[in-house]
């Protein structure tokens, strides 16, 4: 009989802990002590848990897991400010998880699904399909792991300004976050809480390319995070090229759901959008993206693709970007452009995943 998987720490709430810990005969308080030293001091090991008994710390190291990623490779850009992880999960699957330092702010994108399911004809994790979500508890881990690694870095390492920890969180990696909805929420509900690990909710984003009913059901949440829709397209006929989830929610259901949720939190909305050469890059493009978004409190985040290999999508010129850009602002639309991090190590979404499977494609950094 095949042994069951030891059950992973991260994943149980505090209550559940306490639980847990009446479940071995320890008193309740235990597992409010667990909890603190895992999402308050991140910790990678029981035996860090020294207000713990020894038997105790040596059960919780034999019956549970408090980590589930095994780093496999991780890349610096050549700036040192993107640094790309890969990791194994304890059933072989592999996620990835990006780190982008931005001055004073720390922000950590994280996956939410091994893999995606939505399709996104020019995104690597999309074209992979889906193997499965991720647990709460493998969510907060990737967000951990790069706080602990920032909190060694401030001892020599890291050669940035502080903070030395994890300041904000983008739900924007492998996986489509609404589409694993219970999960992403109890992790953040772990993430922002403020007697442990205290990161605030406004801090957090997440990303979805259009899920209707689940903009509408996080509109209705208590925690109040950012949302951001990865757009890509003025047009349902484009769109249902790129995002073929448009086909399911159109754009005049999406934008409705903004709305919504836009009246609900009062909140603005962030739109993601991938320019790719003479796809969906044109001033013309651009006048429709703005027509769409009239009426909206909103932002536009303007990304040049970074290509996956063998992909027909290629980045929009310099040029083109600032055209685009230049009709958006004209339309009164707050508009960026978002810095190319890290294309040199494959940080577009799935690209190191997919990489790594190629031979002596992505360096092992020691």
């Amino acid at each position: 009989m095949k042994e069951s998987p030891r059950p992973l720490l991260l994943d149980l709430t505090r209550a559940e802990l306490r639980e847990l810990m009446a479940q071995w005969g320890e008193p309740a308080f235990r597992g409010d002590q667990v909890y603190t030293w895992l999402h308050k001091e991140v910790v990678a090991s029981p035996e860090e848990m020294s207000n713990l008994p020894k038997a105790l710390r040596a059960r919780l190291e034999e019956k549970t897991l408090v980590t589930p990623l095994q780093l496999i490779t991780q890349v610096d850009s050549q700036d040192k400010l993107t640094r790309k992880a890969l990791f194994r999960l304890p059933d072989g699957n592999t996620i990835e998880v990006v780190l982008m330092l931005y001055n004073e702010r720390r922000t950590v994108c994280i996956s939410t699904q091994v893999g995606c399911g939505m399709g996104c004809t020019f995104c690597a994790t999309g074209q992979g399909g889906l193997a499965r979500n991720l647990t709460a508890g493998e969510i907060i881990a990737q967000v951990h792991w790069f706080d602990r690694w920032l909190r060694q870095a401030e001892r020599g390492e890291l050669r940035v300004k502080r903070p030395a920890r994890v300041t904000n969180v983008v739900v924007m990696g492998m996986g489509e976050p609404l589409a694993n909805y219970k999960p992403l929420m109890q992790a953040v509900a772990a993430l922002s809480d403020q007697d442990t690990f205290g990161l605030s909710v406004r801090n957090i984003t997440v990303s979805t390319v259009g899920l209707v009913p689940m903009i509408d059901r996080l509109a209705a949440e208590a925690l109040a995070v950012k949302l951001a829709v990865s757009l890509h397209a003025p047009s349902n006929r484009l769109r249902n090229k790129l995002v073929p989830i448009n086909k399911t929610y159109p754009l005049e259901a999406l934008m409705a759901a903004c709305q919504r949720y836009q009246a609900k939190t009062r909140r603005r909305v962030s739109f993601e959008y991938a320019l790719m050469a003479g796809v969906n890059d044109a001033p013309d493009q651009a006048q429709q993206l703005a027509d769409l978004l009239t009426g909206l409190h909103c932002h536009v985040n303007l990304i040049p693709l970074n290509p996956t290999p063998g992909s027909p999508y290629q980045p929009s010129s310099d040029e083109d970007v600032r055209r685009f850009r230049q009709v958006l602002e004209g339309a009164h639309i707050a508009t960026t452009v978002r810095l190319r991090r890290g294309i040199e190590i494959n940080a577009g979404c799935g690209q190191l995943r997919q990489a790594v499977q190629q031979p002596d494609v992505i360096p092992l950094l020691t």
